[in-house]
């Protein structure tokens, strides 16, 4: 697994804490709150929503609220196109540094009156402290938890309880009402697989937990099933795969970066991160299949010969692959599908070969059709 975990009673609590100590999980410190990391097993959890539904607590993120208008404002410190969103579309994006460094990556969604942001738990403080920085009028729902529900099965469970959900396609988003609570739901999550992130008042966050898993689809899911279901699905995890340190071009992340904002520039990093994108970056993220059983976790060196060339960033097994997989940044030079290459864990050398990602497809819904 990617993630360090660590046991502290002193972390903050998230709204279901006492539900998942309730159901049986082992509980860790994550982002400083403390969170499942496992129910069952992270293996059986894993392959539970691969095929199934599964529930997972992410109330640790950040959801942040800005004025529609402000979203000029926004576009300066993300090369998103913020100003051309749709009512209920959501877009992935970055938020820079003046070196084209990546601070944070988040989603963010046009509602009718507001601009609405999901930001990672462990640098929701500082994204604040940057965005307000820059002059904008940022509110923090602090008081809304957020549910991610995963899986093939997701959409089946879901409509039951909240009928409408199915009319959504992927990176759609909007508002539906449950046993009288508000709940704002989008078809999206980190897992590679179809499935909803719903934002829900957090005195309201336990019912509809408890209702969600009373659907025979559905079962909790810890974090560490997230981490292995996101690494097979080629997804970057921040603070491990993506860092000040590492620019949108060597993230293999340029998508996020929109066409009349390449042309127009006019944020962080802007002409850093063009180079990049025009002439290459010096190194690249890839997908590496290792050969054998042992897992190369993050932090090991990635070897060229004698010439150490790389290093990974996330590793483990992939459950639904039976093997083990990791992302790397390595030397451009040797980031080409089929690369050999051999990854240092332990005092051995293991065999390893470059390979596009994802690792496993992508099961979203776009436009009535997986894909």
């Amino acid at each position: 697994m990617a993630e360090s975990y660590a046991t502290d009673e002193s972390v903050q609590t998230l709204p279901l804490d006492a539900m998942h100590r309730r159901l049986g999980a082992r509980m860790v410190t994550f982002a400083g709150y403390a969170m499942p990391i496992q129910f069952e097993g992270i293996i059986a959890e894993h392959l539970w929503t691969r095929a199934h539904a599964g529930l997972f607590d992410v109330s640790h993120m950040g959801q942040l609220l800005l004025p529609l208008a402000q979203g000029v404002s926004l576009e300066a410190v993300l090369p998103g196109d913020i100003v051309g969103l749709a009512e209920g579309v959501l877009r992935y994006s970055l938020l820079l540094d003046d070196k084209g460094g990546i601070l944070d990556d988040l989603m963010v969604t046009r509602r009718a009156r507001d601009l609405y942001l999901v930001v990672n738990g462990a640098v929701k403080t500082a994204d604040i402290a940057t965005l307000r920085g820059v002059g904008l009028d940022v509110a923090y729902r602090d008081d809304w938890a957020l549910l991610a529900l995963q899986g093939p099965e997701a959409v089946a469970a879901l409509e039951r309880l909240v009928p409408g959900v199915s009319e959504l396609r992927f990176m759609r988003a909007a508002a539906f009402v449950w046993s009288g609570h508000d709940l704002w739901v989008s078809r999206s999550g980190y897992t590679g697989e179809d499935g909803f992130e719903i934002s829900v008042p957090a005195t309201a966050a336990e019912a509809l937990a408890t209702a969600l898993l009373a659907q025979p689809e559905v079962k909790p899911i810890g974090l560490g099933a997230r981490d292995s279901l996101r690494l097979e699905a080629g997804l970057p995890l921040y603070g491990h795969d993506l860092d000040p340190g590492t620019t949108p071009i060597e993230a293999g992340l340029g998508f996020a970066i929109s066409k009349r904002r390449k042309l127009e520039r006019g944020f962080p990093g802007a002409d850093i991160i063009m180079n990049q994108l025009l002439g290459g970056a010096p190194r690249r993220r890839v997908g590496l299949v290792v050969e054998g059983k042992l897992p190369a976790r993050e932090g090991a060196a990635v070897f060229a010969g004698t010439e150490m060339v790389g290093t990974v960033t996330s590793g483990g097994f992939a459950p639904s692959l039976g093997m083990p997989i990791a992302m790397a940044y390595v030397a451009a030079a040797h980031a080409a599908d089929g690369t050999a290459v051999e990854i240092e864990v332990r005092g051995r050398r293991l065999a390893a070969t470059v390979t596009a990602m994802p690792f496993r497809q992508k099961n979203y819904v776009r436009e009535g059709v997986v894909a």
